[in-house]
């Protein structure tokens, strides 16, 4: 299978299963989430870092913090919202199959009040052929039965493969959206809290650079963020934007707070 067909079939899925809106949601959430814990443990050390002069900090212990932290968040993101959405979707596709057995059954009693209307006329119709028949035989004439019967079974046999294929595309279309959302459930939390730790890749001793880099890269999240919600809406960037960089300053605030009380 080619990678178009591929692509093709994946699309498909995705509009069966409403897998946009979905990803979009956790997407930011998750990435939402991250960025602002990672901010909480950026915040703690450069207070730890202000009142220590400098001193009795590295960079190394930073990232390590915060890359544990990360995968955390990307543990449990991933392996929670996989068995969230698999039961989910599970629930989905039992209720969808309970719906399709009911109007079947509708169907089929309509079907036979129908039949038992019908039946006192084919009974008539019978007794009229079988007359012929014996009529035909006694001419010694040749008789074309037709097999209602085997297109009767036919039809059946083809509506209860095509009901099959239907169930089938389902049930794969909820798979695939099922894995999708939990990488991205799990992906975005690391991301939103990996990128910020990249300025202390840089030198084993901390400086307030560091920081200062740290911060642009965090506040660059929530704007890219705010602008990501702006486009999800119509309209509303600037205000999205202010009220996600509004978050990033209260949890630095707070940071500042817990540690001004903690310290003696």
């Amino acid at each position: 299978m080619g990678l178009k067909s591929k692509m093709e079939k994946w699309r498909k899925y995705s509009e069966m299963s409403n897998l946009g809106i979905i990803a979009r949601r956790k997407f930011f959430n998750n990435a939402f989430d991250g960025a602002l814990t990672c901010a909480g443990i950026v915040s703690g050390n450069f207070i730890i870092f202000l009142s220590r002069g400098g001193q009795g900090l590295s960079s190394t212990l930073i990232v390590i913090t915060g890359f544990s932290t990360a995968l955390a968040i990307g543990i449990s993101g991933l392996w929670g919202a996989f068995l969230s959405e698999e039961a989910e979707r599970n629930k989905k596709i039992s209720d969808l199959k309970k719906e399709m057995v009911i109007f079947e059954e509708k169907s089929n009693d309509k079907k036979e009040k129908k039949e038992t209307e019908e039946t006192a006329k084919r009974k008539h119709t019978e007794k009229v052929k079988m007359d012929d028949i014996e009529i035909q035989k006694a001419m010694i004439t040749p008789i074309k039965i037709n097999h209602n019967d085997q297109h009767s079974k036919d039809s059946l046999v083809d509506k209860k493969n095509k009901n099959d294929e239907k169930n089938s595309l389902i049930e794969q279309s909820e798979r695939f959206a099922t894995i999708v959302a939990s990488l991205v459930d799990g992906g975005a939390p690391v991301l939103g809290s990996v990128l910020p730790l990249l300025p202390f890749f840089f030198g084993t001793v901390l400086s307030l650079f560091h920081f200062i880099t740290s911060y642009a890269v965090l506040v660059g999240i929530l704007v890219y963020l705010g602008i990501f919600l702006g486009n999800i809406s119509g309209g509303g960037r600037l205000k999205y934007t202010l009220h996600l960089v509004t978050a990033g300053i209260t949890t630095l605030i707070v940071s500042l707070l817990l540690e001004l009380a903690i310290s003696p």
